[in-house]
């Protein structure tokens, strides 16, 4: 059962409430619904950091206003925005399945799901990005789920999660031992969708992001890994995410992965 609730019209905002199996209660997602005549559109998931929830791609990272910006520039076409909640559960889910809860199934299953009820012109295009934690479920569950998702993006990755430690307490012992995410794009190379990924030059988590590239060039992953200056912050989520739509739409243009093997681009500007 899912119910919906409309922001003001400039907004283009539903707020979604879905209720889930996967959570064994309720969750929420926040919709951008663009302006469109007719469909299909493709659905962006943007999976936010600790501490996060539904609220906080739109509120914190005004990402409906870039959406709407880059559409009314003609640079990507309408895109509908999911932006859910992690399951809400103690300090983060990481998105993983353990005993409290299938977090991977609310994103894949149920945030889709609830994204398909409530937009009728959704195609069947869909794009999962996220920043930090979110970074890690982005790589993680793109590359697990290459049949379903075309596109994958990380902002500030997180990439192992004992790397959480910088932001919350112990963290292992209630997300269990995840294993780096380079095995699992590794393991599904076979089917893995478009990926990119970045991280600001003052981010603490810069080191995590240059391993994972090293690693993915080690094994001939085709990525492409950017720098810009920036830290672990809403401004650096903010000025980027235009990066992570932007290549999605040029993943609906030629849906092809990118065309060198691997590329990096460190400091842009």
């Amino acid at each position: 059962m899912t119910s919906a609730t409309p922001s003001p019209e400039a907004d283009r905002l539903q707020f979604v409430t879905r209720k889930s199996e996967s959570l064994g209660g309720r969750g929420d997602i926040t919709l951008f619904v663009p302006p469109a005549e007719g469909g299909p559109l493709p659905l962006v998931i943007l999976l936010n950091g600790v501490y996060g929830s539904h609220r906080a791609w739109y509120e914190q990272g005004d990402a409906h206003h870039t959406a709407l910006r880059l559409i009314g520039d003609g640079r990507i076409r309408p895109m509908v925005l999911a932006m859910p909640a992690d399951g809400l559960w103690t300090l983060g889910t990481g998105f993983v399945r353990h005993v409290d809860g299938a977090y991977e199934h609310w994103i894949m299953e149920d945030v889709i799901g609830a994204a398909r009820e409530t937009v009728p012109d959704l195609g069947p295009e869909v794009f999962l990005a996220g920043l930090s934690i979110g970074g890690y479920g982005a790589l993680r569950l793109g590359a697990k789920y290459g049949g379903l998702v075309r596109g994958i993006s990380a902002h500030s990755p997180i990439t192992r999660l004992h790397d959480m430690a910088r932001f919350v307490p112990e963290p292992n012992s209630y997300l269990g031992d995840e294993p780096f995410a380079g095995v699992w794009i590794a393991r599904h190379r076979a089917t893995l969708p478009p990926l990119r990924f970045d991280c600001g030059t003052e981010d603490p988590l810069l080191d995590a992001s240059r391993r994972l590239h090293d690693e993915l060039v080690r094994q001939n992953v085709v990525h492409l890994y950017q720098e810009y200056p920036g830290a672990h912050d809403w401004d650096y989520w903010k000025t980027h995410l235009a990066d992570t739509l932007l290549f999605f739409e040029q993943r609906l243009r030629d849906g092809v992965a990118p065309s060198a093997p691997h590329e990096s681009r460190r400091s842009a500007g």
